[in-house]
Formats: C-alpha cells, structure tokens, sequence
C-alpha cells in the first residue's frame, strides 16, 4: 500500500502541472470558466486538508497525554524536553544561519535596482505585528476546547502536559483515561488511513490550481531564486540527515525510505498539518515508541519549523537586496536571532513564516512591501520549505529517540498495513493484522 500510494502521489502531481497548464493556455483568465477550473481543484485540496485538520487535535491531545503518561516520572519527561529543546535551537540556528550564507552567496536579490515604492503596501495586506508578550499569554489556553477547534497546537500542547502529568500522578485512578487517550490517537490513525486515500487527489488539486493561475512562465521569471533556494533547501536536508546519520548511522537511509510520503503530501500541499498523522505513522513503523513522538513530534511542530526559519532569513536578505539596502554582519546577526524568537511558535500552516518576515522588515526599516516580490511564488518555495520541516522533525524525533536508548527494530517500509500501528508504552508496531494489534496493545497495557 506504502509504494502504491507514493506511485499514485507522484502520478498526482505530474497530471496536476499538466492539467493546470493547460487550463492557463486553454482557458482566458478574465472568464467565469476560469474561475470554475481553479474553484473545483481548490475544492479538491480543501476538503483533503479538512479532512486532515479534523484528525490533527484529537491526535495531538491523545498522544502527548499517553506518552506522557507511559513515561512513568517527571525525570523522563523533563530529561527528553530538555534535549528536544536543545536540538531544536541547535538546528534552528544551523537553518537561520545557513539562509543568510547562501543569500549573500548566491546574491539573488542584487541587480533589481528597486526604490521604495515599487510595490504598494496594499499588496501585502494587514501585517500583523509580533508581539512577544501577546505571544507569551496566548500559549496558555483559557478553554481547551477553543484550542482543539482551532487546532492551536501549542495551547494542546500545554494542556496535554498537565493532563499527562497529573495523570501520572494519580496513579490507577488515571488509568481509564490513559486508556482512552491511547484509544482516541488509535482512532484518528484509523481515520487518517482512510483520508490518506484522498491524498492523490488533493495533491492533483493543490498543483493543477498553482499552475492554471501562475502557469509555468512565473517559474521562468523567478527561475534564479527558486532554484537558489532549492538548492540551498538541499544543502540543509544534507546537513540535518548528516548529522542525524552521526546518531543513527545505518538506519538514517532506512529512515528516508519510511518518510517519503509525509514529505510528498508536505510538499505537495505546502501544509507540515497534512503531513503529520502520516509521519505519526511512519516512525511508528520506523521503531520509535508513540511515548517518545507523541511528545517530541507536537513540540518540533511548533518549535523546530527549518525550513520555514531558513526561508525567513533567505527572504529577509533578499528583499533588502532587491532595494539596494546594504546590511552589516552585525544587522545580519541582529536579524538572524530575532528570527531565532519570533518564528518558535509558528502555526504549522500555508503561508505562516510571511507574518514572521513581514514582521522582521518592519523592526528593522526595511520596506515591508517588498514582501510582494515573492508573493507570485510563494506557493513553490512554500513546498519546498514545508517539505524541509518534516524532514528535520522526522530527524529530531528520531535522533531522541536513539539518544534515550530506546530505538526499536523497524518493519518493512513497503509492508501494507490494514490498521494504524500501536502506540502504547512499547511503542512501535506489533502485528500484521487488526487482531495481532489488539493482543500486542493488552500486552502494553499490561507492561
């Protein structure tokens, strides 16, 4: 089913360009058949991402609060906190900083000669500033069932870890609602098994409705900065799979193959939400217990976006190059941490890092229209970064993972798999079968 599904993904997106295309030629764009075109395929991405949101609260909230609970004591809980934490800053300045080398290498932005007010402000629409204290309170949610209708993974995020805690810590009494916990995340893997079949189709959507508007002509225009960018996207996947290689050795390869179809969906959609069950699933079957992804997953989410930080830094530095403003190390530097803190939080959503540069333009005087320049094609290098994101999450979780001991032997990364995999304290997939999978869940109840 894994190889069968990535084969009709791919066949997804190549119909996807040549259906879009041949709308942009076919179809004037000023007619009401045109916006018929770009309606339907719209409509077929949406209802997928939906489907997809649908699933991604209750999966969240079920497993950061069993794999909190199967982690026994606060020691466990804090001792892999701090070392998600401290890998997510680690990566999160090698993306930062690398986005800022290869923009001043690859000077993408120089020889545009633009003044300030090439673009109206209008273009960009409402920025809405960051503000750290607003950021700081809106963490902590008022109503947890706002949060889950509203998918704010951080506030489930904090309300998860009390519930897990204080679940540990009542003992027995907490045991029923471990167990429903564990029952709530089985589910939503269940349902993602069934909307995970709409994925061909949403990716043929989401692609067909890119090109049919911009057509393949606005690559052509931006074709240095894309490909600048990619690269530089390549040269980041390198060094995250580099140094997770250094923990995993071997298995880093192992881990490619299991990952390849959240990075597709990902990059397909140019949303890490679409991605996430199906790489919930895939570690599962990759050997890491649900106590460990259910928690570090959810976090690297919020915190741990590489991609999109090194995006921001790449855009900043574009858009100031584009002007001919010219920026010290020092103004460098200043800019590199202030994306250090205003993009950990970000909402694993389209478009999302925008807010963060349009932001850091405005901090530093820098003309925030210009963030119209990469509006055209935002969407392609949204991809490619949102694709990034799950990989260094993908690698984080699983590096953790190892660093705790507590890595197991993985299955077949082409093995069908009729029901989502278990994730009770052994973590890891147990059985081939719906009945296999219920034994080897009593038997973590059990353990």
């Amino acid at each position: 089913m894994a190889r069968r599904l990535t084969l009709y993904i791919l066949i997804g997106m190549i119909l996807g360009v040549i259906v879009g295309y041949v709308v942009h030629l076919k179809v004037p764009a000023d007619s009401e058949a045109f916006d018929y075109w770009l309606k339907s395929f719209a409509l077929l991405a949406t209802i997928f991402l939906n489907l997809i949101k649908l699933v991604v609260a209750p999966l969240i909230l079920g497993t950061l609060v069993a794999g909190i609970a199967h982690m026994g004591d606060s020691s466990a809980l804090g001792r892999i906190g701090t070392r998600a934490i401290t890998w997510f800053i680690i990566a999160s300045l090698i993306s930062i900083s690398l986005g800022l080398i290869m923009v001043n290498f690859f000077q993408p932005g120089a020889g545009l000669n633009l003044t300030i007010g090439t673009h109206s402000i209008a273009e960009v629409g409402e920025v809405k500033k960051l503000d750290l204290f607003e950021f700081i309170a809106h963490v902590f949610p008022k109503n947890i069932f706002q949060a889950m209708a509203e998918n704010d993974v951080l506030q489930i995020l904090v309300f998860s870890l009390f519930a897990g805690v204080g679940l540990t810590a009542i003992g027995e009494k907490g045991k029923p609602l471990v167990r429903g916990a564990e029952a709530l995340a089985e589910l939503m893997l269940q349902i993602t098994g069934y909307v995970m079949r709409l994925a061909p189709l949403a990716v043929f959507g989401a692609l067909a409705g890119v090109v049919a508007k911009y057509g393949l002509g606005i690559l052509a225009v931006y074709a240095e900065l894309v490909t600048e960018f990619y690269l530089s996207l390549f040269v980041l996947w390198a060094l995250l799979l580099g140094i997770g290689a250094m923990f995993l050795r071997q298995r880093i390869f192992s881990l490619i193959r299991y990952i390849r179809e959240p990075i597709l969906i990902a990059f397909s959609t140019a949303s890490s939400e679409a991605a996430m069950p199906k790489l919930f699933e895939q570690l599962d079957r990759f050997g890491v217990p649900r106590r460990i992804s259910g928690f570090v997953l959810p976090l690297g989410y919020s915190f741990n976006l590489d991609g999109s930080m090194m995006y921001a830094s790449f855009a900043t530095i574009f858009i100031a190059q584009a002007y001919n403003i010219p920026l010290t190390v020092t103004d460098q530097i200043l800019i590199l941490l202030t994306l250090m803190v205003s993009s950990k939080g970000i909402a694993a959503v389209p478009r999302a890092s925008l807010v963060v540069i349009t932001a850091t333009l405005a901090m530093f005087d820098l003309p925030v229209e210009g963030v119209a320049l990469i509006f055209a094609i935002d969407q392609f290098l949204d991809m490619g970064r949102t694709a990034t994101n799950v990989v260094g999450n993908a690698v984080a979780t699983s590096v953790i993972t190892k660093w705790e001991g507590m890595l197991e032997e993985s299955e077949p990364a082409d093995l069908e798999k009729p029901h989502a995999p278990s994730h009770t304290s052994h973590g890891g997939a147990r059985g081939l079968d719906l009945a296999e999978d219920m034994v080897s869940d009593e038997r973590g109840e059990k353990g």
